[in-house]
């Protein structure tokens, strides 16, 4: 295959990663809103689901072993990428809307490079320090001003527990960075799932055995299905495609998509409507995302 054709691919597999999770607001969102699933019911369910997956596929992975000084550090992978992360997405989603939520969500580069200034000691421009302002005011806006027309959401405390799932996604993105150099992604990704299963199971297993299967409808399976197969084995299986070929700078710049197709999805689906708030802070996150990301002018 040729190289431009293998780029391509690459780039679908990265437009394909930001469409599901893009959607997996909105279906997430109906599954608690509706009453089927408590929201760390569902996520016992999710992790549980995907990473009986990873191990039925980890075949087509080779053969690694893992060195025992290793597996702390998969354990708090597990901790904060799986546990915390994905807890605390799926309770601040039910009481804040999808837009919010994205929108949140690309604050994640901002956070890694306060991250890595601070642990990898990398260097932050004025520019950069400008975008992480503008940012952070815009999320503040979003949280302190911003209303949603369901019943039942307080967006003060979802987008809260949104900011803490992105900071502690974005802990895992600086944990993992010399692992995901170690090992081949199927070991590495089925050991990540296997210890936050491990995590995650007190949290919801009371409720999973009381949840009524009997009174879910086919919609509300599809949108449990789609969340385990499509938005969380999908996306890792898709992800580490896309970076097999692409630049990380050139994958994470799709994430700017979520809110898009987010908003899209959760407006057609009558889930969620845009208002003047949501927009004047997503200008201003989109904007310090861009100064922040933004390469420097190299000097004559």
């Amino acid at each position: 295959m040729k190289q431009a054709q293998v780029r391509i691919l690459a780039l679908l597999a990265a437009l394909a990663v930001q469409l599901l999770y893009g959607l997996n607001y909105t279906f997430a969102k109906d599954v608690m809103a509706g009453g089927f699933l408590n929201p760390s019911a569902f996520v016992v369910i999710r992790v549980g689901g995907a990473a009986l997956l990873f191990w039925i596929f980890s075949f087509i992975g080779p053969k690694e072993k893992i060195d025992k000084k290793d597996y702390i550090k998969f354990f708090f992978a597990g901790l904060f990428g799986v546990a915390i992360n994905m807890l605390l997405f799926i309770k601040g989603l039910q009481y804040t809307s999808p837009i919010h939520a994205s929108v949140i969500v690309t604050i994640t580069p901002i956070l890694v490079l306060i991250m890595s200034a601070i642990y990898l000691k990398e260097k932050i421009t004025a520019l950069k320090i400008v975008g992480i302002l503008l940012a952070f005011i815009g999320a503040i806006v979003l949280t302190v001003y911003g209303k949603s027309s369901l019943e039942g959401d307080n967006i003060t405390l979802g987008n809260s527990l949104i900011l803490i799932n992105v900071t502690a996604y974005s802990i895992y993105i600086i944990l993992i960075k010399k692992l995901t150099y170690k090992y081949h992604p199927f070991t590495f990704i089925k050991w990540l799932f296997l210890f936050g299963l491990l995590l995650v199971i007190p949290f919801g297993y009371s409720e999973l055995i009381a949840t009524d299967f009997t009174k879910f409808t086919p919609y509300a399976y599809f949108a449990v299905a789609f969340v385990v197969i499509g938005a969380t084995f999908g996306t890792y299986i898709l992800n580490p495609l896309a970076l097999q070929h692409l630049k990380a700078s050139t994958v994470s710049i799709f994430i700017y998509m979520q809110p898009v197709i987010a908003g899209i999805f959760a407006i057609i689906m009558g889930s969620d409507s845009v208002t003047a708030v949501k927009l004047i802070a997503a200008v201003l996150i989109f904007s310090g995302v861009y100064l922040v990301t933004k390469k420097p002018k190299l000097q004559a």
